[in-house]
């Protein structure tokens, strides 16, 4: 019974409401750390299965990353980076792999965006014509419509996928009528349009529009069919497919086959050879988005979290072995030896952390499966991917509780166990110095180096803002963790001032929590975290869509914005010139470039919206106003390039310089930079002519024009797609941030929720620790109400000074980070924060006077 595990075991068992605490808080870490590392697993072991691609078992396709070369010596390693687009090959590789032994046939694959074009007037003109099969649109009479001047009606945006008619027999599509196709015919879906065999019609395809005549029809649904080498030539990639697909015999091996592939290929520079599920990735390119999403939210956001979950169930740990201090004290004083303390407390530690630790898995499993649900409801993961749950996350969870309690437990019995039986009990009456001779000296080296990055932070622009920002915010939060004790009780005194004149109470509180500033630093620094985090994070995306939504208003001085999600007909901004009533139209391809970033502009590749002009860039300036900083937009042509300011910060650039890019496929380019803006954030943080971007892009299609045009004419623009205002325009774009905006959310509220349940924790563990003297103040004559109001006092003491440490070091985080992305000031909503600020009172005030309120009344129980 005397022996340590003895005495940890009656401890647990005897005394089960001092290990509550602990068992709640290891079991909330638990969960964070299992729920972060069950996503950062799917998003490393993502997959699904081919469907396109089934029937062929290798796959020969580009590689879709972009790779960078950094560093020098020991140093030197390779960055990468997902393309925006798809990268191509050369379809004379297709032979070479039909070359290979064992292959039987080798298929070149392309896949792109087509429109059906109708007559319309008998003038020439034509309409995008959207029959019922094509999916939700407007209506059959506002596709026939014309705008009076012989202009055609604008497209659905559903639209067609063309492929070449040799690639039908990887998804066993079969002729419902008539023949396959020669050149210059197509076979289309069966019932569209009410096109039949032989009848004639006009698609536009990336290489503009063309007659075709119908040699046939399908039962595949939105797909038309043309004669390989015709696919090829019209899908603004001549000479160039998206993948080889090798057939082989009956009972082949795909993996050896695989190898004689890449012998015929001659191992060519940037080529992939696929098998099995890989080949799955190369036919959905939103699996590369989905995994760079799952690691970012289980390894980024994954380390931080569990870093704050750790963290506070460490203090947690800490507390309630402190709050024992006299049972230790005691057990010292009659004989038990540091080892024998040390030895209880682990055994305590492995008697509940496990426990915990695997209890904790159950919610953690939870959240990762809502969360993943989440975010395939919301499009960002494809539906074929799969939640990964296996043993390693949730092992490497229980390990870190155990460890974590472990930790704080030694930590925490160190001075008890290595004071003089003597003085035991002594010292454990009386609370310990704010200070620490290895505590202190690391909390204020903390303190300066977050001072240091926050300067730092403040100099930089960009990413390398945000990154400094980072260890802002981390580096605050271990100092508040390392200078808990003290940072209390200077709140205690400062706070204290104001209640020492609001009667014996607060008096009392006052003089209470400046006495026991280790018992209030352990409320304190959970609130901090819990403001600290779900600040930052909240109110950073409040800051990036309040500068987003006034550069998107300030930009844009067009009169009318002419939209299509699908992409716009190829011609519609040479007929929006046209349209009489319109003095000015710029067509804009939306796409994205990689640019280089970091510390010298060569750290890594980054995603970068960019706008293609279809048009001058006087044109340009007339319909959206970049506020150009340096150089003109008049001398953007092919080979030149606009930037934003924060980017060429970012990469080390001015006007006048080259940046070195990679284009939508991956290609390298080095344009020159003849301008350089400040509204990138709500327009695109590359512009550049869009004769740069349409061989290089899988959809040339403009999706925004942009005009300058009458009344009148503006009501003619009917005719080619959806028309909006400025206004409108801007609140159509604010949709597409909406998933960011989600995500913000949910990791402030899995981070803010766990620091919150932690800090209620931490009160009630407090409280319920503090029976004897609440107990002792009722027999000296205090009052009920009296008791109760210094508990009030003192529980809003402790959320008033956490949430303001929690805002200051959100402040000193976003500051920094928000001039460097936005060029402005956080932008912190009040009502919102208000809500945060309500909250944290509330919870504080109920986790302190719920548990008073029980002890009192116990207490006035007793005969």
């Amino acid at each position: 019974m005397f022996t340590p595990n003895g005495l940890a075991r009656a401890a647990v068992r005897f005394k089960p409401a001092s290990f509550a605490g602990t068992f709640v808080a290891l079991l909330l870490a638990a969960a964070i750390v299992s729920a972060c590392g069950i996503l950062l697993e799917t998003g490393l072991r993502a997959s699904v299965p081919p469907d396109r691609y089934a029937k062929a078992p290798v796959i020969v396709a580009a590689d879709q990353q972009a790779r960078l070369t950094v560093g020098s010596g020991d140093d030197r390693h390779e960055e990468s980076s997902a393309l925006p687009d798809t990268a191509r090959l050369s379809d004379a590789l297709v032979a070479r792999a039909a070359s290979a032994p064992g292959a039987t046939a080798a298929i070149g694959d392309v896949g792109y965006p087509v429109h059906r074009v109708a007559a319309s007037d008998g003038v020439g003109s034509s309409a995008h014509e959207v029959s019922a099969t094509d999916g939700p649109g407007p209506s059959a009479h506002e596709d026939s419509a014309t705008n009076g001047v012989g202009s055609p009606a604008h497209q659905d945006s559903a639209h067609l996928t063309a492929h070449g008619w040799g690639s039908a027999a990887l998804t066993g599509t079969r002729l419902a009528s008539g023949d396959a196709p020669r050149t210059g015919e197509v076979v289309v879906p069966a019932g569209h349009g009410g096109a039949r065999t032989g009848d004639g019609v006009t698609l536009d395809t990336p290489a503009g529009p063309k007659e075709f005549r119908v040699s046939g029809t399908t039962t595949a649904d939105a797909t038309v069919w043309f004669t390989d080498r015709e696919a090829v030539a019209l899908s603004g990639h001549p000479g160039r497919v998206d993948a080889i697909a090798v057939l082989a015999a009956d009972g082949a091996d795909p993996s050896v086959l695989a190898r004689q592939v890449s012998d015929a290929l001659g191992h060519t520079s940037g080529v992939r050879v696929s098998t099995g599920d890989d080949r799955g990735a190369v036919e959905d390119p939103g699996l590369a988005d989905a995994r760079e999403l799952l690691t970012g939210l289980g390894g980024s956001f994954g380390g931080v979290a569990t870093m704050v979950a750790v963290f506070t169930a460490a203090g947690t740990v800490a507390l309630s072995v402190g709050q024992r201090s006299r049972e230790f004290a005691l057990l010292r004083a009659i004989g038990a030896t540091p080892r024998q303390l040390r030895r209880s407390i682990a055994t305590e530690a492995l008697l509940v952390a496990p426990l915990a630790g695997a209890l904790g898995c159950l919610p953690g499993i939870a959240l990762a499966t809502w969360w993943f649900g989440q975010l395939k409801e919301k499009g960002a993961v494809p539906d074929d991917v799969g939640l990964r749950i296996s043993w390693l996350p949730l092992t490497i969870a229980v390990a870190a509780t155990m460890l974590t309690a472990l930790g704080a437990g030694y930590a925490a019995a160190r001075r008890p166990s290595k004071t003089k039986p003597g003085l035991a009990l002594a010292q454990s009456a009386v609370e310990r110095p704010p200070f620490g001779w290895i505590r202190t000296p690391l909390g204020i080296a903390a303190l300066a180096g977050g001072g240091v990055f926050a300067g730092v932070a403040a100099s930089q622009t960009g990413d390398d803002a945000a990154n400094a920002a980072l260890g802002v915010v981390m580096l605050f939060m271990l100092a508040v963790g390392l200078l808990g004790p003290l940072i209390a009780r200077i709140c205690a005194s400062v706070l204290g001032l104001p209640l020492r004149a609001g009667g014996p109470s607060a008096s009392l509180a006052a003089a209470n929590s400046r006495a026991n500033s280790r018992r209030m630093a352990s409320a304190i620094t959970p609130i901090v975290l819990a403001m600290a985090f779900s600040s930052t994070l909240v109110f950073m995306h409040t800051s990036e869509d309040r500068a987003i939504e006034h550069q998107q208003r300030d930009a844009v001085t067009a009169d009318r914005i002419v939209s299509a999600p699908a992409g716009l007909a190829s011609d519609a901004t040479a007929r929006a010139a046209a349209t009489p009533g319109v003095s000015t139209a710029v067509g804009l391809l939306r796409t994205s470039v990689l640019v280089p970033a970091g510390s010298g502009g060569d750290t890594w590749l980054e995603n970068a919206p960019a706008q293609g002009v279809i048009g001058t860039g006087r044109e340009l300036a007339a319909v959206q106003d970049l506020d150009v900083r340096t150089g003109s937009l008049d001398a953007l042509a092919p080979g030149t390039v606009a930037i934003d300011t924060t980017l060429a910060g970012s990469a080390k650039v001015h006007t006048g310089d080259r940046l070195a890019l990679r284009l939508p496929d991956g290609t390298k380019a080095s344009p020159k930079i003849v301008a350089v803006y400040g509204r990138g954030l709500g327009t695109a943080l590359v512009t550049l002519p869009s004769a740069d971007l349409l061989t290089h892009v899988t959809s040339p299609y403009a999706s925004d024009v942009l005009v300058r045009a009458t009344p009148a004419g503006a009501e003619r623009l009917a005719a080619l797609g959806t028309v909006t205002d400025p206004s409108g325009y801007a609140t159509a774009q604010s949709r597409d941030r909406e998933l960011n905006a989600w995500a913000n959310t949910v990791m402030a509220a899995v981070l803010g929720g766990f620091a919150a349940v932690a800090a209620v924790n931490t009160l009630v563990m407090t409280v319920l620790d503090r029976r004897r003297e609440l107990t002792m103040l009722r027999l000296v004559g205090s009052t009920r109400r009296q008791v109760m109001g210094m508990i009030r006092w003192e529980a809003l003491l402790v959320t008033v000074a956490g949430a303001a440490l929690g805002t200051a070091i959100a402040l000193a985080t976003l500051i920094p980070m928000m001039r460097g992305l936005t060029g402005e000031s956080p932008y912190i909503p009040p009502a919102l924060y208000g809500s945060f600020l309500a909250a944290t009172v509330g919870l504080g005030l109920a986790a302190a006077l719920v548990p008073a309120r029980a002890a009192l009344g116990r207490a006035a129980a007793r005969p």
